[in-house]
């Protein structure tokens, strides 16, 4: 029998940290000098790990149970043959419930992955619910302020008369703009609100929108100049591929001077 031969069942053992006493004195000082069973012992704890987390995880390759279960059959076995030196039940016991105990803590981390997962996407859900309660507050603030301006827009032709209303505070920097009555638009058209500041100057651009199958459309808190004063508001149909910078095309719709 060679000299690794003899210590095959002592490294199975103590790979399960079940060897004790001389025995494991003995391999640990053959372990000191002695490469190959010391690269053999740690082939044969991962294939431990692999087997105990097998019931658990992926199924671990077919060679790493058939190598830790040949080294174990190297064994003593039967009635006539000596017991396993050093082995210890009580050792092993402890053993299988520390495996037990990690599969339990890998079963919770990943619990808590999944936890952390759907905190995430409701911290997200709660951030956009209230964006759009801000919105809401300030579109509401907009239409009932006692200081905010309201002019109404009326047709510059014949009947049906699209109608439209806009409410802006200017020291609020906030417009809101509802209109009905719309005639339905060409493909390649749209509408463009534009408000004309007080001080004379160019008419500024202010939301492009597109009415629904009932000819109602809205424009909410478009990005405007700060605290420009309004004049008056016009509605034009446009191109709708632009530029969007200047009224150019038909006028639909005006406040009064």
């Amino acid at each position: 029998m060679s000299v690794h031969e003899q210590f095959a069942e002592d490294l199975a053992l103590h790979a399960l940290n079940v060897l004790e006493g001389d025995a494991r004195a003995s391999l640990e000082k053959h372990l000191e000098t002695c490469s190959a069973c010391r690269q053999e012992l740690e082939q044969l704890r991962g294939d431990t790990a692999l087997l105990a987390l097998s019931a658990t995880g992926p199924k671990p390759p077919q060679r790493s149970r058939q190598r830790l279960l040949d080294a174990i059959a190297k064994e003593p076995r039967g009635l006539t043959a000596k017991p396993a030196r050093g082995f210890n039940w009580w050792a092993a016991f402890g053993w299988a419930a520390a495996v037990g105990m990690l599969v339990v803590v890998i079963q919770l981390r990943r619990e808590n992955s999944t936890l952390r997962d759907g905190m995430s996407q409701l911290g997200a859900l709660l951030s956009n619910q209230t964006i759009e309660l801000e919105n809401a507050k300030r579109i509401a603030e907009t239409i009932t302020a006692p200081d905010a301006m309201r002019v109404e827009l009326v047709s510059a032709k014949t009947p049906p008369l699209p109608r439209g209303k806009a409410f802006y505070l200017r020291n609020r920097n906030s417009l809101v703009f509802v209109a009905s009555n719309l005639a339905p638009l060409a493909p390649d058209k749209i509408y463009e609100l534009w408000l004309f500041p007080k001080s004379g100057g160019p008419p500024i651009a202010a939301g492009l929108f597109k009415p629904d199958l009932n000819g109602s459309a809205t424009v909410v808190n478009p990005p405007l100049p700060a605290g420009v004063e309004a004049k008056a508001f016009a509605v034009t149909l446009e191109p709708e591929s632009g530029p969007h910078d200047v009224p150019r095309g038909t006028a639909v719709m005006q406040s009064g001077a």
